[in-house]
């Protein structure tokens, strides 16, 4: 049966390049986060409405991907990002994306920690505030009772540190 694995965390935290190595190592697909394409094509500010575009987009996706996927499928962040980002910028969230959350639930959730350095980036905008969204990720986590790890270290440790977490975790 396939596993469904989400990359989720605080910006900068390493979750793309993560997705990536994982996939390499499992010999499988990742799915790549949908909201910086759509960010960089709409040359405007983005707005409340495009959060849920990007969380459909993101889902459609990887649902789109999962039979070409070997054993495991690893996502390159979730809905959990898409409504800890909404909650953060506009004070709510979309409905469509609390209800898939549970709905469309991964296996395993790997939690990144803020430990990585902040790398700049245009798109990205709390470099002040990534414990604060760490712990957010968290308990959001853990009010969903949704089944999560936390992976930290750095370089190859963290890719180790991820893949040890997968292959005792998932069985």
């Amino acid at each position: 049966m396939l596993k469904r694995i989400s990359i989720t965390g605080p910006e900068s935290t390493g979750k793309s390049k993560l997705a990536k190595q994982l996939a390499k190592h499992f010999n499988t697909v990742w799915v790549e986060e949908y909201a910086r394409e759509y960010l960089n094509s709409i040359g405007r500010p983005y707005n409340y409405a495009d959060i849920l575009k990007i969380a459909k987009k993101q889902l459609s996706n990887e649902l789109e991907l999962m039979p070409q996927a070997n054993d495991y499928i690893f996502c390159d962040t979730d809905l959990v990002v898409t409504k800890i980002w909404c909650d953060v910028k506009f004070g709510k969230c979309h409905e469509w994306i609390e209800e898939n959350i549970l709905e469309h639930k991964h296996n395993l959730y790997l939690l990144c920690d803020v430990d990585l350095p902040w790398t700049e980036d245009p798109l990205r905008e709390h470099p002040d505030k990534r414990k604060y969204l760490f712990d957010l990720y968290l308990k959001e986590l853990k009010q969903k009772k949704l089944p999560y790890e936390i992976v930290n270290e750095f370089g190859n440790d963290r890719l180790q540190n991820a893949i040890k977490i997968i292959l005792n975790t998932l069985k």
